[in-house]
């Protein structure tokens, strides 16, 4: 007799349960879908635990001092939103596949090494003239002005010679001639 009992209130509070969801549901996905800044998922995942809550509490759901359940179901799943902002914001962002797709990724020490030594290698073909004005303006960072007077020559023939021995370089190291722009 204890089981049929049990079998019956169970089903009861089932039906309670998909008729709250049947009259309250879509405004309560409405409301979650603005709090999750239009992430759907999320906006299900909190409808559905709002109703978990709805599930566990049925005393709050027959009580007598308000006329509908709503405002305690819209309480409870802003509530709910508001505790799962703050837990995303407590840790790291989340990335999708598509963000890894697209990621630059990084050379590694290895390759940086052998890139290195490519372009020593490929400076080394380079005129005397040449070689000391990029030793000047790209690998000591001085600038056009700067690298005139520590050379002893004109500005426009710092710029000349950089010019040309970036393009010298371009056809040395044709890999890389994306970087040498």
């Amino acid at each position: 007799m204890t089981a049929a009992i049990t079998m019956t209130s169970r089903t009861t509070a089932e039906h309670e349960l998909a008729e709250l969801q049947r009259e309250h549901g879509a405004p309560l996905y409405a409301l979650m879908l603005r709090l999750s800044d239009g992430d759907r998922q999320r906006a299900e995942d909190l409808v559905q635990e709002t109703f978990v809550r709805a599930w566990q509490h049925p005393e709050a759901l027959r009580a007598d001092h308000f006329d509908s359940v709503r405002p305690w179901l819209l309480t409870v799943g802003r509530r709910l939103a508001i505790d799962a902002r703050r837990a995303r914001q407590a840790r790291p962002a989340e990335v999708g596949d598509a963000v890894l797709e697209s990621a630059r990724v990084a050379a590694d020490h290895a390759e940086r090494s052998v890139a290195t030594l490519d372009v020593r290698e490929a400076v080394k073909t380079l005129t005397p003239e040449h070689r000391e004005v990029l030793v000047q303006v790209y690998f000591r960072g001085a600038s056009v002005a700067e690298a005139a007077a520590a050379l002893g020559i004109p500005a426009g023939t710092v710029k000349s010679r950089a010019y040309y021995a970036l393009r010298a370089l371009r056809r040395v190291l044709p890999g890389y001639a994306a970087d040498l722009r």
